[in-house]
């Protein structure tokens, strides 16, 4: 019994470390979103870090406008990222995870 938590636990550090690796190779993974009209142009990290945001100048003139786009756009990029950031995590976290019940440590 005992050897089979040291085992596990081994697995589990193994995983975590897996996790991590992924996470730390999400910051190289770039997503571009762009508004409609490509007037906002965003470059965010699939970790959800921005990494550039292109501003075409007639969006300089509305305030409100320019406020609306950045959300907007911003958003679709986060989602967009999120859902590469959960797909690879878990994929890492199921291949070396040992099933244990009730312990759903990636939520």
């Amino acid at each position: 019994m005992f050897g089979d938590m040291m085992g596990m636990m081994g697995k589990l550090k193994e995983a975590q470390k897996k996790v991590e690796e992924t996470k730390e190779r999400l910051h190289t993974v770039l997503i571009d979103e762009a508004s409609n009209d490509n007037k906002l142009k965003v470059t965010i990290t699939a970790n959800r870090t921005i990494k550039s945001i292109d501003i075409a100048d007639e969006l300089l003139e509305d305030k409100d406008m320019l406020e609306d786009y950045l959300i907007l756009t911003l958003n679709k990029a986060i989602e967009k990222a999120t859902n590469v950031h959960e797909t690879e995590v878990a994929a890492v976290a199921k291949e070396g995870m040992p099933s244990i019940p009730g312990m759903d440590i990636f939520k």
